[in-house]
């Protein structure tokens, strides 16, 4: 009870329940794609006829899309951590607050990704290693060791 704030470093209530609606669509939103691609992945369950004959290019097709659905809902999965993650800190009375150097994310940002940990500055720190990533609600099991942080597979740096 004594860590909930009714403003956080500049927002209103009002502007943290906007926040919070658009987290919990956003939310809403990629459960529906993940169950989507996951039925559509599981309904594909080789509907081959048993008279055709196996081609070994239909096989590399069907690899290459069950690999991309991965792929898909691998990226969909972080996307929901990172949207607990930030209700969490909405609970917390820490939304909107950089964690990075602690002064307040710019609300353009918010609404522009309304998960965001980070500040733009401190974002692109992070994004080249400067900064040390907390585990996000322990999903992971990662540990940084600086060489493949398990973020961006050496893209831009």
């Amino acid at each position: 009870m004594a860590k909930k704030r009714t403003r956080v470093r500049g927002l209103t209530p009002d502007q943290i329940n906007k926040f919070k609606a658009l987290l919990l669509e956003k939310r809403r939103e990629i459960l529906g794609n993940v169950n989507f691609m996951e039925g559509e992945t599981l309904r594909k369950d080789r509907t081959d006829l048993s008279s055709m004959p196996f081609h070994m290019a239909d096989m590399g097709t069907d690899n290459y899309e069950l690999e991309n659905t991965v792929g898909l809902v691998d990226g969909e999965r972080k996307m929901l951590i990172e949207i607990e993650d930030a209700l969490s800190r909405m609970e917390d009375g820490a939304y909107g607050v950089c964690q990075g150097h602690n002064g307040p994310i710019p609300r353009a940002r918010l609404e522009a990704i309304p998960w965001a940990r980070y500040c733009v500055a401190c974002a692109g720190l992070s994004e080249k290693g400067l900064i040390v990533e907390e585990e996000s609600s322990g999903e992971s099991g990662d540990t940084d060791s600086g060489d493949d942080s398990g973020a961006e597979d050496d893209m831009g740096g």
